[in-house]
């Protein structure tokens, strides 16, 4: 077993680079591309946060993964409620799967927060993305989001955030499963229940799950603070609880990257951060 231990964090990007008002980056996402070069996906607003009005995809580009700073590209996506019942766009997590780049993101809810929808686009090469026609992926609530794609055996599993009833009650991790990344099981498996109650926001937010030989760590938050990430390790994919606590990382909506030469890093992002920052991460034996 490990502990994650972070180091110092420092900037990869700002988003408010040649605009007139301050932006935030806040839920986000890395992946390196078919040339090699990195990747950033996630919300991005101006100052200060509204979060129902966040309706575009930041995108940015580096070279190398600790590149500072990364360059900024236009919108990867922008929010269409006439064509496609896009309320906002949060939450992006991409991965690649056989000449594919997969999207999910959180479009909000319809018709109302207890229907909350996560979406799918795909691109060939992380510039143009087309959204998938059997949209939604899945429709859970209070306000399902943040979803994160990890392969278990020979299945894979989509992690979010959502509460233990469509309408609220306990901050959960919920899960589902798919063959194909396109039909996910009808039926959410609970992987944590947090003992706090609520709708929207709570510490179940941006979950990630890194597996380390027969342990798997996940990573929530906001705890103990806005920047605050908690991590939770156990045997068992599809299953954490509150006192397999192994570490507390300065971080918010955390997304764990392995760099091309192995090492390990852990960013952090959100409303008021003034960007995106990354910290090495190394994983001490406990």
């Amino acid at each position: 077993m490990e502990r994650p231990q972070a180091g110092e964090f420092f900037k990869i990007y700002d988003p408010s680079a040649g605009e007139s008002e301050q932006w935030y980056v806040n839920d986000h996402c890395f992946i390196q591309g078919p040339d090699g070069k990195w990747h950033l996906f996630g919300i991005t607003h101006p100052e200060p946060m509204n979060p129902m009005e966040e309706k575009q995809f930041a995108h940015a580009t580096a070279d190398f993964l600790t590149q500072q700073m990364w360059e900024k590209q236009p919108f990867a996506l922008v929010a269409d409620w006439e064509r496609y019942r896009e309320v906002h766009l949060w939450a992006p997590h991409v991965i690649y799967h056989e000449g594919l780049y997969y999207m999910y993101y959180c479009a909000g809810g319809d018709p109302d927060n207890a229907h909350y929808r996560i979406y799918l686009a795909t691109s060939k090469d992380l510039w143009t993305w087309e959204r998938h026609p059997e949209n939604p992926m899945l429709v859970d609530g209070y306000d399902a989001r943040d979803p994160m794609v990890l392969r278990v055996g020979d299945e894979w599993v989509m992690y979010y955030t959502a509460t233990s009833e469509p309408t609220g009650g306990n901050h959960v991790v919920a899960y589902r499963t798919s063959k194909d990344l396109i039909h996910w099981s009808k039926e959410r498996g609970i992987a944590y229940t947090d003992p706090e109650v609520g709708t929207w926001g709570g510490p179940t937010e941006s979950p990630f799950v890194v597996q380390r030989g027969d342990y798997y760590y996940l990573f929530i938050g906001p705890r103990g603070g806005y920047v605050g990430t908690d991590v939770f390790v156990s045997k068992d994919p599809f299953h954490w609880d509150i006192k397999d606590k192994v570490a507390h990382i300065e971080s918010h909506a955390a997304e764990v990257i392995q760099d091309t030469d192995g090492t390990w890093y852990v960013s952090s992002a959100g409303w008021g951060q003034g960007g995106v920052y990354l910290a090495k991460l190394d994983w001490v034996k406990i």
